[in-house]
């Protein structure tokens, strides 16, 4: 029974750290497409760090626990999208692009913050208080992890805005024609249909682990 409520207490804090993540990442979203001139995000109540207005439940829920609580070696999960109109946005495109940037780079400008933190007060790593100092770390992994996923240039996730954004606007016409194939893109990239590991675990891990390296030296992917 104390191996079970341990397990439990451990999937309660990855997840929680999940949670985390992903609000800091649409407050990002919410908060760059308010400056910028859109405040729909804001007005509906998106513009927070509070995870309740940030959950799918498929996404946020119940994907990410029956992982956790399957032992899986694969996380998947996402957040419900920020809304933005398009209309309210001085340049469209360019400013889609940034709204989308802002998401991975909050996730990172964070694990950049935390890494600071551990380095300020390496004692956190130590005797009764090595247990912060790992969940400390681990937060700094989930955000890198994060904010690279969100960079891949397919739909819906964040790279696809990102690089329309960087795009002519007659090869951003093209681009946006690839928006009805981004779910199926996906689901042949993260899992694992014809091998051991997803294959974009070959793309990712070695960028992520350059990025926990600089972090953590001596980390690497969770």
């Amino acid at each position: 029974m104390p191996d079970a409520i341990n397990t439990l207490i451990t999937i309660l804090l990855f997840y929680g750290g999940f949670l985390l993540a992903i609000s800091v990442h649409e407050f990002a979203h919410a908060w760059q497409s308010d400056r910028l001139g859109d405040p729909t995000a804001r007005l509906i109540g998106r513009m927070t760090l509070n995870p309740k207005a940030h959950i799918d439940l498929w996404g946020t829920v119940l994907l990410p626990l029956m992982m956790l609580l399957s032992g899986s070696s694969f996380f998947f999960g996402w957040a419900k999208p920020v809304e933005v109109d398009a209309f309210n946005l001085r340049n469209p495109r360019k400013d889609g692009a940034l709204i989308s940037l802002s998401g991975p780079a909050a996730n990172l400008i964070t694990a950049t913050a935390l890494s600071l933190l551990l380095r300020l007060f390496p004692t956190v790593t130590l005797g009764s208080l090595s247990f912060i100092g790992f969940y400390v770390e681990f937060l700094i992994q989930i955000n890198v992890v994060l904010a690279i996923f969100n960079l891949i240039p397919i739909h819906p996730l964040d790279g696809f805005s990102v690089v329309e954004g960087l795009l002519s606007e007659k090869n951003a016409r093209e681009w946006r024609q690839l928006k009805p194939y981004g779910f199926i893109f996906l689901i042949f990239l993260v899992l694992p249909l014809f091998g051991t590991s997803a294959p974009i675990s070959r793309v990712m891990i070695p960028i992520i682990d350059f990025v926990l390296n600089l972090l953590l030296p001596g980390s690497g992917v969770i």
